[in-house]
């Protein structure tokens, strides 16, 4: 076997046993790491109806087939486990450098079970792992614990996966975070991480990915290739400069920034929040992740020091700067940096607080219900507060800290009709009025709303576009307007929806493989071959994306999931209330129509949304029929 250590680490808290386990060569052919390897284990090991707090969830962190290969943006891994925050399949990816640290001391996943009688945390060191107390560092913020646990095993090289205090709390949008720059942010999967009293997983490791290779020389030469190409390409080129922050103001001049809680498509304030305001009052220094020529991390300086945390990405900006109404810069990269110290989604977390200040606004919420603040769109003292209070569940926070889905039925009223969530995962920063594919991913996506299922569909609008010359390889050939849906529209998706699952099973970032960047189809597959040796065909490499993906959506069928949560908030069927499209809106029946098309073209039953026998038949997956029979 080769491009793996086919090693998983399995952890039992309750008991306080560590196995290995070794996997053969056809199963992982089938299931090459990431979301094919987590959906696999859980699918197979994780009783139904399990609830994500108990101790019989399963946490799997499962690097990618090529994590940690010296290739740019190949450093990802994947965190699955059943999520506390929609019931469903739970994933995350983050970059950085603890996956390809994993792969170096000789592991391709860690399976963890059970529930820990007191705080621990597990030391990996190469081929060794033990499980040592953590009762001290219960209750710190995730700096303090980074450089306890450094401090503690006498090495500052060791990388720190964990969780902060909003994990251990409960906090259903609770984040995992990795040297506190890399974040497996969705999910709640910090969440499940605390209720098994596991604060952080440490890992060092001593050989590199090369001596698993099949063909090495090859490897090095395309990820020498792709380094250099890095500049050349204006998408890549552009995120290095720029990074995630810089599509603020592109965003908003296309009326498709998400502002007061996604009424609105523009921002009145948007110059005190663009990238050039970014780069002249918080930018410092630019960073990578792990072998990654496009360096696109932002670090910032917050109250006037170098904060921790690193910079906002994109996400948050959107998150706590227009869609709460705030135009203070120095208020975002503060919020950024409680997320980052308590652990919290900064999505879902400025999601759930605009959709909190909507509520106080139609007075759903009172003074008495915050405590007395003023939780105003704009307010971003009160915006502050509500972190901290939501990262300790206080007050106010107890309740937003179970997702803006819970806090509104709670609250009753209209509250429903302003929480933006699907599956009871909050919208990411992405309006789906002027994307219609992303607004299709939002709906499908088996984790709740995901803006990274498929690449947005303002990429395929000119014919002229790099990004739609880059996925010709793929088969995508067509120029379409982003607010289309249809035949055509579907096929699109159905191709970008397997070659993005793709990435997240061979560990490849977003903003690496074309047409979201720079590395060309044709360099993915040779990649891969060069990696394992296993000569596979673009078919193949669709296939084993599109195999991990139904696996997951078999999890949620298995978990009570149907087609009628397929679907989007409602007021994305209405019109936007500003901005260069201003009202426009989701035409609700030909959505319909178009999600209708797409279970056909994956092979899903149009009125179940299952998989049929003849889909799993064809990915290799008759094993699982049973759970589409036992859910019809």
């Amino acid at each position: 076997m080769y491009g793996t250590t086919a090693k998983i680490l399995r952890v039992d808290l309750t008991n306080g046993t560590i196995e290995t386990q070794t996997l053969s060569e056809d199963f992982y052919r089938m299931y090459p790491g990431g979301k094919a390897l987590a959906g696999y284990i859980l699918l197979t090991e994780l009783p139904p109806h399990t609830e994500p707090f108990s101790p019989e969830n399963v946490m799997v962190f499962a690097n990618g087939l090529l994590t940690g290969a010296p290739v740019s943006t190949a450093t990802r891994y994947v965190v699955s486990a059943r999520s506390p925050l929609t019931g469903g399949y739970g994933e995350s990816e983050a970059g950085g450098f603890w996956g390809p640290e994993l792969k170096m001391a000789g592991w391709e996943a860690i399976v963890v079970k059970g529930k820990a009688p007191k705080p621990v945390y597990l030391w990996v060191n190469g081929d060794q792992a033990e499980i040592r107390p953590a009762e001290h560092l219960w209750g710190q913020m995730t700096a303090e614990v980074q450089e306890s646990i450094r401090s503690e095993l006498g090495d500052d090289k060791i990388r720190v996966l964990q969780i902060g205090p909003a994990g251990e709390k409960l906090v259903r949008f609770a984040g995992i975070t990795n040297d506190l720059r890399h974040f497996n942010g969705r999910n709640g999967l910090g969440a499940v991480m605390g209720s098994k009293n596991l604060r952080a997983i440490a890992v060092r490791g001593n050989q590199r990915y090369q001596s698993l290779a099949y063909d090495a020389k090859t490897l090095m030469a395309i990820g020498g290739k792709l380094a250099k190409t890095v500049k050349e390409n204006p998408l890549s080129w552009d995120l290095q400069e720029r990074g995630t922050p810089g599509l603020v103001e592109p965003l908003n001049t296309g009326g498709i920034l998400p502002t007061r809680n996604f009424r609105q498509g523009a921002f009145e304030n948007v110059d005190e929040v663009k990238w050039e305001m970014y780069e002249k009052t918080l930018l410092t220094a630019r960073r990578t992740c792990y072998a990654c020529a496009v360096r696109c991390k932002r670090e910032v300086a917050v109250e006037g020091r170098e904060s921790p945390y690193g910079g906002p990405e994109y996400e948050t900006v959107g998150a706590f700067g227009p869609n709460c109404g705030v135009s203070d810069l120095q208020a975002i990269a503060k919020a950024n940096e409680l997320c980052n110290a308590y652990m919290l989604d900064s999505i879902s977390c400025g999601a759930t607080i605009a959709f909190a200040m909507e509520c106080f606004e139609h007075g759903l919420l009172t003074l008495e219900d915050t405590g007395g603040l003023d939780l105003r769109f704009g307010n971003a003292e009160a915006m502050l507060q509500v972190i901290e209070l939501i990262g300790r569940r206080e007050g106010i926070g107890d309740l937003l800290a179970e997702g803006c889905k819970r806090a509104a039925e709670k609250i009753g009223g209209d509250a429903p009709f302003f929480a933006m969530q699907v599956k009871g995962q909050e919208l990411a920063m992405h309006e789906p009025r002027g994307k219609f594919n992303v607004g299709m991913g939002y709906a499908i996506s088996e984790i709740g709303a995901d803006h990274l299922v498929v690449a947005h569909d303002t990429a395929f609008a000119k014919p002229e576009a790099i990004q739609l010359k880059a996925a010709a390889p793929l088969g995508i050939t067509q120029a379409l307007p982003p607010r289309s849906l249809g035949e055509e529209k579907m096929e699109m998706f159905y191709i970008l929806e397997r070659w993005g699952s793709l990435e997240k099973v061979t560990g490849f970032c977003f903003f690496g493989p074309a047409p979201r960047s720079f590395i060309p189809p044709e360099d993915v597959l040779q990649s891969i071959n060069a990696a394992t040796g296993w000569n596979i065909s673009m078919d193949e490499a669709l296939t084993i994306g599109e195999r991990a993906t139904n696996l997951a959506r078999l999890f949620n069928a298995r978990e009570g999931f149907t087609r009628k949560d397929d679907t989007l908030p409602e007021r994305l069927f209405t019109g936007l209330e500003n901005g260069a499209l201003q009202g426009q809106a989701i035409p609700r029946d030909e959505f319909e129509q178009s999600l209708t098309i797409l279970y056909q073209k994956k092979g899903w039953d149009p009125q179940t949304g299952l998989p049929t026998p003849e889909k799993l038949r064809a990915l290799g997956l008759e094993w699982a029929i049973d759970v589409v029979s036992s859910n019809q």
